[in-house]
């Protein structure tokens, strides 16, 4: 049976996802992503699904600065519509609460509701766990934004469903291994997942990136960071539509590599249907 890491308890968005991906998985609930990434690299776990992009809040997880140095490959990716109910112990009203927890990004993505409501909010560490807390504390001035499945799980009462801000409100999720499992070349449409380090010479980075527009390759992620202290040259986290073994996406890896210290592809993997206007519920 697949073992999936992810952070967050069980119930959480990553738990669904893990489920949704390899049903009937053993799942491996994680402290925190650099956990859920060590847990793939020791053996622990089979593979990782982590959050690395929310249309509402932005980054999820820090995946450009943990991916090029865990080793691991992404072999996919799912995108999941969002949705957070706030819920209370059994008996509770809306006219209870007095504070609202859940993970920072979940309270970001609820704003309209917290703010309705003049109540103090207080982060944990994952939605689920914030679920947990409200069942542990018994409180009924206590509720949780989290997802309809924490309810469920913790014994809760759901005081309103379908409280985030933004009914499109979608995490992409990536699933991280151990071996690299490109996608075949001929497998349909293709993302591919890089990491780059530019040379230290002028215009190094317009450069590296040129060849993507003159062979009509398009990026549709790209995040920078700076390795070690200093004036070292910046290193980037890439995603490009296309598959390396492509010609047009040659050509601009080709260009890319003649501009850069270092290139390593990390992955190679299925577009998800979302991508083409399917919606993941």
């Amino acid at each position: 049976m697949t073992s999936i890491a992810y952070q967050g308890e069980h119930a959480s968005n990553s738990a669904t996802v893990a489920q949704r991906l390899f049903p009937g998985c053993t799942e491996l609930p994680c402290v925190g992503f650099e956990q859920a990434l060590d847990a793939v690299t020791s053996g622990a776990a089979d593979l990782a699904v982590i959050p690395v992009d929310n249309s509402t809040a932005g980054r999820v997880a820090d995946v450009h600065h943990l991916l090029p140095e865990s080793g691991l490959f992404v072999v996919g990716e799912y995108f999941l519509a969002i949705r957070f109910d706030l819920m209370g112990v059994p008996g509770a009203s809306l006219g209870d609460v007095e504070c609202v927890r859940s993970h920072v990004h979940a309270l970001g993505q609820c704003r309209k509701i917290v703010r309705a409501g003049g109540w103090r909010t207080r982060v944990s560490d994952d939605t689920a766990g914030a679920a947990r807390e409200v069942a542990e504390l018994g409180d009924p001035r206590h509720a949780a934004l989290a997802p309809p499945a924490a309810a469920r799980h913790y014994g809760l009462e759901v005081l309103q469903a379908g409280v985030e801000d933004d009914p499109d409100n979608t995490t992409r999720f990536v699933v991280l291994s151990r071996d690299a499992d490109f996608a075949p070349v001929a497998g349909g449409p293709t993302m591919t997942s890089l990491f780059f380090a530019v040379r230290n010479i002028p215009s190094a980075l317009y450069k590296a990136l040129g060849g993507f527009s003159s062979s009509a390759v398009n990026l549709t992620k790209i995040e920078s960071y700076q390795m070690g202290a200093g004036l070292n040259p910046s290193c980037f986290y890439v995603e490009i539509e296309g598959h390396p073994d492509e010609p047009r996406v040659a050509l601009a890896l080709q260009e890319l590599r003649f501009f850069s210290s270092e290139v390593r592809v990390l992955g190679v993997y299925p577009a998800h249907p979302h991508r083409l206007g399917e919606r993941s519920v």
